[in-house]
């Protein structure tokens, strides 16, 4: 029986900024997800030339990006179900839609970005655990630019490591 895994870099909020040292954290990343307000179609060109990526759109995305990118991802990554959005809320407080959504799609792992705010919480209500990278870029009222890894192997969520940098 082979093992899978694969690394996963997670970030939000880039505004159109994608800092350097957060590219060099998620060099040896499988793949890249992004939570919303990419900004514009070229930050998510970047990000796809590095390593597969996927993403959702963010409220301040324009055309160029909404046209690529949907509202709201729903798939599986190894063993995991993923639900990924950018205002989706927090356990306890998702926003109507996602907790509907949740709900029917009963994910493992939900993502959302737009607080600008680093949140890892597990939801034992709904049995999954939530993310919100924070803020990569360097719009918005954030003091530090983040980001996050993890593994997924088979259906487990592990090693998760935070990416910090003062803002500037």
């Amino acid at each position: 029986m082979q093992i899978t895994m694969k690394k996963i870099g997670l970030l939000s909020d880039t505004h159109t900024y994608l800092d350097e040292k957060i590219v060099d954290f998620l060099k040896d990343c499988d793949e890249i997800w992004h939570a919303g307000d990419i900004g514009n179609i070229e930050v998510a060109d970047k990000i796809a030339s590095i390593k597969k990526l996927r993403a959702v759109y963010g409220n301040i995305d324009g055309q160029d990006v909404r046209i690529v990118h949907p509202k709201i991802q729903s798939f599986k990554c190894e063993g995991v179900q993923v639900l990924m959005t950018h205002i989706g809320g927090y356990p306890g407080k998702y926003e109507k839609d996602m907790k509907e959504l949740i709900q029917k799609l009963k994910p493992q792992l939900f993502i959302s970005g737009h607080s600008h705010i680093l949140k890892v919480m597990y939801d034992d209500k709904n049995e999954l655990l939530h993310i919100n990278p924070g803020a990569a870029g360097k719009s918005g009222l954030h003091k530090h630019q983040t980001a996050v890894r993890f593994v997924i192997e088979q259906s487990e969520i592990k090693d998760l490591e935070v990416f910090e940098k003062k803002r500037g």
